[in-house]
């Protein structure tokens, strides 16, 4: 067997694309990320000179979305460069087929994450470890609180489209082909993927401040939570949806810290934190917490629920773990099993 090579597939073995492309993703995302960065000092500080005004003071919701702007862009190119020339696949091959489910299931992608960061909020008020010290309330004194809010929706909007798009269209779906073996399946292989890269997602947030075995272990969950709209319909628009409401909801409506990282630009709601850690997840947010926990798990019900009540059942797309080659008509309705 050809470890390097798929011949009958005429590609790249899953294992060499998947670390092409994050190795392209990395290089473009570093490089960007440094010239948006530069690039919008230099023009804040021309601001600054010009009109004497606090425009400094508003540089860090601004900064932060040029950041993940910078990313995203990193992550269209490599997965289309990518699928152009190791994967042969169409962009649209990576979940984001735009049929007429992409919007009802985005919407409904959207409303969960609301719902379920919500839930999680109100349940440690009613408990009395959350107190609710301001509303409205901008991070920089003086910066507009309506502009720090926008650049801020912006930022986690890309945050998850790019990384759904990375972690599930992309690691998941070429982890489900290669690992698809006549002794696995592909209905096995669509499920040993989705665990695998949960896994690769929980680890990926190592570096975040605060980060922990606990911490690690949830985002994983999310990870699973996440990809469960993603393996139950083959498309992204579910994950997409919820991963940008799960986290703009957390940090910026209620003022929780999102994987470590304290709420930056505005909040609609400012706390300070308290009640036992392991419930709360403490520093790191509710992702590190027993209550996150238990949100994600009631969030892959509520997928399932939502996807069974539009198709009349809920089952494992094993389409996704088909090569490009033997997707024709079948990609429009992929099979269940």
């Amino acid at each position: 067997m050809n470890l390097f090579r798929n011949n009958s597939e005429k590609r790249l073995r899953a294992f060499w694309r998947i670390l092409l492309q994050y190795t392209l993703y990395s290089y473009l995302s570093t490089v960007l990320v440094v010239v948006s960065g530069l690039v919008f000092l230099a023009v804040s500080e021309g601001m600054v000179f010009a009109d004497g005004t606090g425009v400094q003071r508003a540089a860090s919701p601004a900064l932060f979305m040029s950041r993940y702007v910078a990313s995203l862009v990193a992550v269209l190119a490599s997965v289309w460069l990518a699928g152009r020339f190791l994967d042969r696949r169409p962009f649209s091959g990576f979940g984001l087929r735009p049929d007429r489910a992409w919007w009802p299931d985005l919407c409904f992608g959207l409303a969960l994450g609301a719902l379920l960061m919500t839930a999680v909020f109100f349940l440690e008020l009613a408990a009395g470890w959350i107190t609710i010290t301001g509303a409205f309330e901008t991070v920089g004194e003086g910066s507009s609180f309506a502009l720090s809010i926008l650049f801020v929706l912006v930022a986690f909007a890309c945050v998850g489209f790019y990384e759904e798009l990375l972690s599930r269209g992309y690691q998941l779906q070429n982890m489900a082909e290669g690992l698809n073996f006549p002794s696995l399946g592909p209905k096995g292989a669509v499920l040993l993927a989705w665990a695998l890269s949960s896994a690769v997602f929980g680890l990926l947030h190592l570096r975040n401040p605060g980060a922990s075995l606990a911490s690690t272990a949830n985002i994983a969950l999310a990870g699973l939570l996440l990809g469960a709209g993603y393996v139950l319909t083959g498309r992204l628009a579910i994950p997409i949806g919820l991963h940008i409401t799960w986290n703009f909801f957390q940090g910026n409506v209620f003022g929780f810290p999102v994987s470590g990282i304290k709420p930056i630009g505005a909040t609609f709601v400012s706390i300070e934190q308290g009640g036992p850690a392991s419930l709360t997840g403490g520093a790191f947010g509710p992702e590190a917490g027993l209550l996150g926990t238990a949100a994600m798990l009631v969030g892959s019900l509520l997928i399932w629920l939502w996807v069974r009540a539009r198709h009349g059942k809920a089952t494992i797309q094993t389409s996704i773990a088909d090569p490009p080659a033997n997707r024709t008509q079948e990609a429009k309705t992929p099979r269940n099993v």
